[in-house]
């Protein structure tokens, strides 16, 4: 008596269809499961054992042997306890061959019998559409994330004891509506921020071309604000970005249901105590990290100057690279890791500095504090922006004469955004990843970023004067490309070319950053 069924496994965010298959044969009763298994799958005999019985069937006293293929690739994960049931009861003859075939099975097991839900739900679905696979039974609670998935049938179920009952049932095919554009997400709106409206233009280059921002001023200015104000004038995720951040999620173990129903982009504020490997992912059995997390969003890193220096260092290869790699016995792992670092400090132990009515704080106590901060962290910060005090005036202003709000800096995003698209669009020989100014490479900053004879003097001006090197330069460029598109000008101008140099100037302000 022998049954295959099929379900999913993974890899890190990678996907694959394993096989389980089931052989009851007489001899001596026992249970064995191989195939290169962790812990969590061998213990899913005794799961399976106790689970059946609550759920009123009786296993005969048989010889049961699974082996759960490829036998090449470690398993891992509690989602193999649903489709090694089914497969006993296949081989009993309980379940028909037919119900199973072209079916994929996932899901954890109680010992009442309960299907419990699991991580990584959603790539087992796409990938399951992707091989051919016509139906997935998998469990209920999973079903909120599992709809991102177009143009296969779905089948959620609580209890075991409804196994045979779902395999019979067609379930539902999801054909879902494009999600409306909502015009703010909830949360901080820019015209609750008195003031700043220097650090707003800055938010808003960072928003438009997807730009690194760094913001420095004292306690209490404002700058946690406008980094929670951000998500609200972020460009929506298209369709392929919400499935590749919710992909992540339910991979980690998140509720990946929420990008069901909206576009906002994730916003991950991880505290200055994180771990290296709770940053960028890993562990025995690997995970994603914060940045991973951030992916098509916002990395908030709050008190920069209180990272550890070693934990900030481990984001240089993964903001040039856009990914982590993660080398474990058990195998290589890959993570995405495109997002958008905004980070804010205090400009000294105190808060306030070059206050120095306020700040007492030394030159050397100073530069001990930033020097957490290393050079190529800051080299690659798009742009520095330089949070100040509000005043008593602007302060007492509020609803008289309301600053810039959210709903206004993002309709000028978009239209920044819908230039750069129409830009990128008009070459299908470009790279698929270059969607934002930030993501330009070398020959696309010789095509869409040309300068007149004055203002390529006037760049090189700037270049000895402020001791640039060549990556900042080429950030430079694309901060002030995004500056340009903002004003809905073709060409870059000195002005452009100005304001993006002082966004790099901010940061050398102060002792140890330069």
């Amino acid at each position: 008596m022998y049954s295959t069924i099929i379900t999913g496994g993974l890899h890190g965010l990678d996907c694959y269809l394993a096989r389980v298959e089931v052989d009851c044969s007489r001899g001596l009763p026992g249970f064995e499961m191989v195939g290169l298994l962790g812990s969590e799958v061998k213990e899913a005999r005794e799961r399976i054992r106790v689970a059946l019985r609550n759920a009123d069937i009786d296993l005969p006293p048989l010889k049961i042997t699974v082996n759960i293929s490829p036998a090449s690739l470690h398993k891992e994960g509690t989602f193999y306890d649903l489709p090694v049931a089914a497969g006993i009861l296949a081989a009993q003859g309980l379940i028909l061959p037919e119900e199973t075939e072209r079916v994929m099975i996932a899901g954890e097991l109680g010992l009442n019998g309960e299907v419990r839900p699991v991580r990584g739900i959603l790539p087992m679905v796409l990938e399951a559409r992707k091989q051919g696979i016509r139906r997935c039974i998998i469990p209920e609670e999973n079903l909120s994330e599992a709809r991102l998935v177009e143009g296969i049938c779905l089948k959620g179920i609580r209890k075991l004891s409804r196994l045979e009952e779902a395999l019979r049932e067609e379930g539902e095919t999801v054909c879902r509506k494009p999600v409306p554009i909502k015009g703010i997400t909830d949360g901080p709106d820019f015209g609750e921020i008195q003031g700043q409206e220097g650090v707003k233009r800055a938010a808003a280059a960072a928003a438009a071309g997807f730009h690194h921002m760094l913001m420095v001023g004292p306690p209490g200015a404002g700058k946690t604000m406008i980094a929670r104000c951000l998500p609200s004038i972020l460009p929506p995720m298209t369709e392929e970005e919400r499935l590749e951040a919710a992909s992540i999620y339910s991979v980690a173990g998140l509720p990946a249901g929420d990008f069901l129903s909206g576009t906002a982009r994730p916003f991950v504020a991880p505290h200055h105590t994180v771990t290296g490997r709770a940053l960028t992912g890993g562990g025995q059995v690997p995970r994603p990290g914060a940045i991973s997390l951030a992916h098509r969003g916002i990395l908030f890193l709050d008190e920069l100057a209180e990272f550890k220096r070693t934990t900030l260092d481990l984001l240089r290869q993964p903001l040039e690279e856009k990914q982590v790699r993660i080398l474990r016995s058990s195998g290589a792992y890959c993570y995405p890791a495109d997002f958008m670092l905004v980070a804010a400090m205090n400009p000294c132990p105190c808060g306030y500095y070059p206050d120095r009515n306020r700040c007492r704080c030394s030159p050397g106590q100073i530069s001990r504090y930033l020097s957490g901060i290393s050079g190529p962290i800051l080299d690659r910060m798009d742009i520095c922006a330089e949070v100040e005090r509000v005043k008593f005036g602007e302060l007492m202003n509020r609803g008289k004469e309301p600053g810039t709000d959210s709903r206004t800096l993002r309709g000028r995003v978009l239209e920044a955004r819908k230039r750069q698209e129409h830009r990128f669009l008009q070459d299908p020989m470009l790279p698929e990843h270059i969607r934002y100014n930030s993501q330009m490479g070398l020959k696309e900053l010789d095509r869409f970023c040309p300068l007149g004879l004055s203002e390529q003097k006037f760049l090189e001006q700037m270049f000895e004067k402020l001791g640039l090197t060549a990556r900042s330069c080429h950030r430079l460029l694309r901060v002030a490309r995004t500056l340009a598109d903002l004003d809905g000008e073709e060409r870059i101008g000195k002005a452009h070319l100005s304001e993006a140099a002082c966004y790099r100037l901010a940061a050398g302000k102060y002792p140890g950053t330069a």
